[in-house]
Order: C-alpha cells, then sequence, then structure tokens
C-alpha cells in the first residue's frame, strides 16, 4: 500500500468515476483501475463496487476512506512542517435542499476560514440525490427535512445507507408571497385562501414522490401548478406571477427582501430541518465549521436550535 494508491482512491471518490479521476491524475483508466485492484487484493477487501452506473463505495471501503484520509492529512502536516511546502486545500462539499439559509452559512464559513487555497462545492438538488450524494461521501453533509407525513420513508433511506440525521430547528410552516399579492399582509393564510394562485413546487425527478417532496404540504387538486429545478426561477416566478411556494419561513434579507414575504400558513405538520452524515465517516474540519456557521445563522434568524440527543438513522 502507498501513498499514491490513497490518494487514487480519495480522488476518485471525488470525482465519482474511474474515468473523470485518471483525467484529472493524467493517469490512464487502465492504470487507475490495476491500482485500484492491486490495492484491493492486498487488503483483502472490495472498495468500490462498480455498476453500469459507476461506481460506488462498498461499507469497507467507506471505512477505508476514512482512514486513507487520515493519514493523507497527517502526511500533508509533515511536508507542510519539515519541507515548507504549502498546506492541503481544505475541502467541504454539502448537498441541501433549496434553503437561503444554508447558503448564507456557506458564505459566512468561507469568511472565516484562514486558508490561501480552498476547494469547496454546495449543490442545491433533489431530496433523494442529496441522499445518495452523502451515502456515496460525494458530499460530506446534506441537508433535508423530516415532517410527520415523510419521517418513516426518509428515515428507512437514511438507514439503509448507513446515514445519520441530526436534527437542527424545527419550523411552522409558511409560504413565499410576493408583497403585491393580496394574502401578503395577512397574519396568516389557509391553502384555500391560496387556491386562486399558483402553487410552485420543487422537480424530484423520475423516482420523485411526495415522500421526497420539498414542500410538506401541498393542495389537493391544484388548479394551477409549476414545477421548477432551481430557486432563482422559483423567486422569479413568485414575483412575476403572484405564485406561491411552502417554506420554513426563514427568509435572507439580500435576496428580493423588497419583493418577497413569508406569511404563516394554518397547518398541523412542521418540518424539522436537519443535516446528514455518513456515519462511518469523520468529518473535515471545514466542514464541522461549516454546521457552526449553519447553527449561527439559524439561530441569527430568531429559531431555537435543537438540542440534540443523539442522532437518527
Amino acid at each position: 500500500m502507498t501513498l499514491l494508491q490513497l490518494r487514487y482512491i480519495v480522488k476518485i471518490v471525488e470525482c465519482g468515476s474511474m474515468n473523470e479521476a485518471s483525467h484529472e491524475l493524467y493517469v490512464s483508466q487502465p492504470a487507475l483501475s490495476a491500482s485500484v485492484k492491486e490495492l484491493e487484493g492486498e487488503l483483502g477487501i472490495e472498495i468500490f463496487t462498480r455498476h453500469a452506473q459507476g461506481i460506488s463505495l462498498t461499507a469497507d471501503g467507506a471505512e477505508f476512506l476514512t482512514y486513507a484520509r487520515q493519514i493523507l492529512d497527517q502526511t500533508d502536516l509533515l511536508e507542510e512542517r519539515y519541507r515548507q511546502t504549502k498546506p492541503r486545500r481544505q475541502l467541504c462539499r454539502v448537498s441541501t435542499q433549496h434553503y437561503m439559509f444554508a447558503v448564507e452559512a456557506f458564505v459566512e464559513m468561507i469568511h472565516s476560514i484562514e486558508a490561501e487555497e480552498y476547494e469547496f462545492t454546495i449543490r442545491e438538488t433533489r431530496t433523494r440525490d442529496i441522499i445518495d450524494q452523502v451515502a456515496r461521501l460525494q458530499s460530506e453533509i446534506g441537508i433535508i427535512y423530516q415532517s410527520g407525513f415523510n419521517r418513516k420513508v426518509i428515515s428507512k433511506l437514511l438507514r439503509g445507507r448507513h446515514l445519520e440525521f441530526h436534527p437542527l430547528f424545527k419550523a411552522d410552516l409558511h409560504v413565499f408571497l410576493s408583497r403585491n399579492n393580496p394574502l401578503a399582509g395577512r397574519e396568516r393564510v389557509t391553502m384555500e385562501d391560496l387556491e386562486p394562485y399558483p402553487f410552485l413546487q420543487y422537480e424530484q425527478g423520475e423516482e420523485g414522490s411526495f415522500y421526497y417532496a420539498e414542500e410538506a404540504v401541498w393542495p389537493e387538486y391544484p388548479p394551477k401548478q409549476i414545477t421548477v429545478t432551481d430557486r432563482a426561477t422559483m423567486l422569479n416566478f413568485i414575483v412575476g406571477l403572484n405564485a406561491y411556494t411552502v417554506c420554513t419561513g426563514i427568509d435572507n434579507e439580500d435576496l428580493n427582501s423588497e419583493k418577497i414575504v413569508t406569511v404563516p400558513l394554518v397547518s398541523d405538520e412542521s418540518m424539522l430541518v436537519g443535516w446528514i452524515v455518513n456515519g462511518r465517516t469523520k468529518m473535515s474540519r471545514a466542514a464541522q465549521l461549516y454546521l457552526g456557521k449553519l447553527r449561527e445563522v439559524i439561530a441569527g434568524h430568531g429559531y431555537a436550535l435543537v438540542e440534540e440527543e443523539g442522532a437518527v438513522s
């Protein structure tokens, strides 16, 4: 086993495919595959599962990756100490549902780090993709919510992927409305009040179901419904079409605050927003810093943080 082989494994996981990793490493794919096979044979484990869609880590592979990253971190510290080389770039990858506060915390994290170089990724994407990316270690952290409606399904899916759910805060439901919407001045609204207006929801793909929806509730038979894939389009439709969507109620003052308001929604449902992580891995320093900033941002918006008794898997 060599340091080069460890770097190969980490790069393959970061890229998500053997082919892309070979390009970034300037190594032929057959040579890279042979090196991985040699390491697997030496250790007597299977690190990757090969399938038609690419590769994914096995349970042994996920555990091995944790040790490999620790060894490489220590190696970089030794090189920095005795060879005066640059420290390894700080890395952090986050997958999240379309939450403004998640992006706000990401910005705060980047402002606070003390590093000359870093490589960060944040993906606003579909619920199932978030879970898959954290399970495959393409992201260290995923941010999703659970509700009374979806909790059993989401919890079962997380358990099957060896993921842990850590609650952050509980939110009563709100809707985003244009300030020009006749309902914008209401103290609260009902789904019946919203019936004349277009309902906006985030697209969840072919495998999507109501259990993966980002909206905790929805109209039973919406006469007007629009499905979108990104937050900017969602906000533009709210303003331009007097449309609405269901949300946590946390807004970001830098994003359309003069055009969009949040109004409480009458509902028995609520959202328990939290972060998920692969239980077999150790988080990077940057990821831990991000979680700290995430808690600060949530508290800064006036929401009480959940006192965590233990991860739910």
